[in-house]
């Protein structure tokens, strides 16, 4: 797979990976000067360990009530139903098997160039 492909099969990956970062560096960002400001009007200065426990806890309990729940329903679900289950398999793989097999009958010296080929462009394989 070259990059520009690479890329473009992954977008959607990309982008999640893109708002997660962007997500979550803006929350530690803008956390500190929230946490700053706290530590300002009650008459202390500000320290990095104690605004790390801080927002690492608050970070957790928002992945283990949002992101954890998600993700795992996600991940299930594509892995146990589409992946793993004999019930996701689609009529089409059938289909696509029988043409397969036909056309190895047909163009048997070609065969397997034109099925890399198809496979290729649909990113397949």
């Amino acid at each position: 797979m070259d990059g520009e492909s690479e890329m473009r099969g992954y977008s959607y990956g990309w982008l999640t990976a893109l708002f997660f970062v962007v997500s979550i560096v803006g929350h530690w960002t803008l956390g500190w000067f929230a946490f700053a400001e706290e530590e300002v009007a009650h008459g202390e200065t500000a320290h990095l360990a104690p605004y790390l426990v801080q927002m690492g806890r608050d970070t957790l309990e928002n992945w283990q009530s949002e992101f954890l729940q998600l993700i795992w329903q996600v991940i299930g679900l594509a892995y146990f139903l589409y992946l793993g289950s004999p019930a996701s398999k689609e009529n089409s793989e059938r289909a696509e098997e029988k043409l397969d097999a036909i056309l190895k009958l047909v163009a048997a010296d070609q065969a397997e160039q034109v099925i890399a080929g198809i496979d290729k462009r649909f990113m397949r394989k």
